[in-house]
């Protein structure tokens, strides 16, 4: 054999190398969107549970400031309007009273609006007076730390559910309930 014949012209070879090339940086590009959207979806997710805790710890301005209301109130027997209810209030499917949260007092931590409402734990006809059979009592013994012996809240103790509403950026919604104790 001549070595013509063995060497192909190089007109013959022209655009192969650039079709392989096109491939690859078409095959390294769609990779490398992939991976950036990959780590987009990542930033949100952690940017959104980071809302979400944020408005938890706001939650706790909300109960704490109910809380120091409930126990300055004048007259658990009646309604305040728009914070205050003196009996169980309905409830929507998810156990959060059926109120207006947008008349409830607002509390404003940094860039998240809190709101709270309380109802008492009792039903029946208004005024209590009976409040072991109207009333959700707690009955559980505690224990005093001081002297190690179990002491259980008076009969007369009321117990009073505070639902606390956030709302901060980008719509980010907590929801908040605690019981608390007034005897």
């Amino acid at each position: 054999m001549s070595p013509t014949m063995l060497r192909r012209s190089p007109r013959h070879e022209r655009g192969v190398t650039m079709i392989v090339v096109l491939v690859l940086l078409s095959v390294m590009l769609l990779g490398g969107l992939g991976l950036a959207r990959m780590t987009e979806i990542g930033t949100l997710a952690s940017g959104n549970a980071a809302f979400r805790e944020t408005a938890l710890q706001a939650s706790e301005v909300g109960v704490n400031t109910a809380f120091v209301a409930v126990t300055t109130l004048a007259d658990e027997n009646t309604d305040t309007g728009n914070w205050y209810y003196a009996s169980t209030q309905a409830q929507d499917s998810h156990g959060m009273p059926t109120v207006n949260f947008d008349v409830a007092p607002e509390v404003t931590v940094g860039a998240y609006s809190v709101r709270y409402v309380v109802d008492r734990v009792c039903t029946g006809a208004m005024p209590v007076t009976e409040p072991l059979r109207q009333c959700l009592v707690k009955q559980v013994p505690q224990i005093e730390s001081s002297t190690d012996k179990e002491k259980t809240d008076p009969p007369t103790a009321r117990q009073f559910r505070i639902t606390v509403r956030v709302v901060g950026p980008k719509e980010t919604r907590a929801w908040v309930q605690s019981l608390m104790t007034k005897g």
